[in-house]
């Protein structure tokens, strides 16, 4: 089969690949679509991070060249021994994160903390090839009200939910969003979903009238507006409750402690490409927390397909184009790279003509 795999730093080559082949427990899916994500970029730039290039993975025993891609939904055409929730034909979209199930943190539903976690398209073979084996426990079947291309955004809007919930957030606090590419714009709408008025802050004016169009309460474009005047207008000199920085930078960071209000809460979302400094005094002095929010649980990503299925969170407006799988690099990556990036997610059709 035709696949994209990762051969090393700035090395993706679109190549054939052997079948992968269902174990106990296990379903074969056709790729209906697959995401190119900002850590797949990441990856492809800075990398290898999260795929192991010096020795197997501990957990999976995999290691480069590795089939890339994590942002999956497919279709069930085949199902080994030991499957019982799942039926050929059915759609669904993957949890893509796999746990021991045993630790301490998996106990205490922290499965986000399992030291033997192990994420698709990184530590084992992705979806960004026309064929996936995955765990049929580790599936959600979609409803009829939400199409495959708008499911392919499920896992983005899983991370995005998971750092809402982390938040805290509730109908009287007042949430800014850092950063409205992707991952910000679904965690504006699932902010909203919970009642919270929200706030969404980029230098990008097409990404603020995205939020806008989406529901954000106000909008506000640092390089045209002074922000901490915007910001003090908005919350009555008060501060944001919460702030989601999900443009992971030191100034972005930085940024958010200044905005968030004196005993407020700061979620970071965002992989950091380079290690931040930081003036923790002014955390001391506010008495301001931050939080760290990794991937998703379970249940996030069956509250995505729910919230997804009620129309409560829009993905369509997010998908900028779909290629096939040999578009991947000449067109996906480069216009995801591009200085004047006007994309938010492009999908992948890997079984495309």
């Amino acid at each position: 089969m035709k696949a994209l795999v990762y051969h090393g730093n700035k090395d993706l080559r679109v190549e054939e690949v052997l079948e992968p082949e269902t174990q106990q427990g296990q379903v074969k899916l056709a790729v209906d679509f697959c995401g190119i994500c900002a850590t797949d970029i990441e990856e492809y730039l800075y990398g290898p991070v999260f795929i192991s290039g010096d020795a197997p993975n501990p957990v999976t025993g995999k290691m480069m060249p590795l089939v890339t891609g994590h942002e999956i939904t497919g279709t069930v055409i085949e199902i080994a021994p030991g499957v019982s929730n799942i039926s050929i034909g059915d759609r669904v979209a993957l949890n893509g994160v796999l746990t021991c199930e045993k630790c301490y943190w998996c106990k205490s539903g922290e499965t986000t903390q399992c030291p033997d976690m192990a994420a698709v398209g990184f530590a084992i073979d992705g979806g960004l090839a026309e064929r996936i084996v995955w765990r049929a426990d580790r599936l959600v079947r979609l409803p009829d009200e939400v199409n495959s291309k708008d499911a392919a955004l499920i896992e983005p809007t899983s991370v995005a939910i998971h750092a809402v919930r982390r938040s805290g957030a509730s109908d009287d606090d007042t949430v800014a969003i850092i950063g409205v590419g992707t991952v910000g714009m679904l965690a504006m709408q699932a902010a909203k979903g919970r009642g919270a008025k929200a706030l969404a802050v980029d230098p990008r004016q097409i990404s603020l009238d995205l939020a806008a169009e989406l529901g954000a309460d106000a909008t506000i474009n640092p390089l045209t507006e002074n922000l901490s005047e915007r910001i003090s207008e908005l919350t009555d000199g008060v501060g944001p409750d919460i702030v989601i920085d999900a443009a992971g930078s030191s100034e972005t960071t930085a940024l958010s402690v200044d905005l968030v209000r004196s005993g407020g809460h700061v979620v970071l979302v965002a992989i950091y490409t380079s290690t931040p400094t930081f003036d923790f005094n002014s955390l001391v002095a506010s008495e301001v927390r931050v939080s760290g929010s990794l991937a998703y649980q379970q249940k996030d990503v069956e509250e995505a397909v729910r919230l997804i299925a009620e129309g409560k969170i829009k993905t369509r407006q997010l998908i900028s184009d779909i290629i096939s799988l040999d578009q991947v690099i000449d067109t996906g990556f480069k216009r995801m790279l591009a200085p004047t990036k006007d994309v938010f997610r492009i999908l992948v059709s890997p079984n495309l003509g």
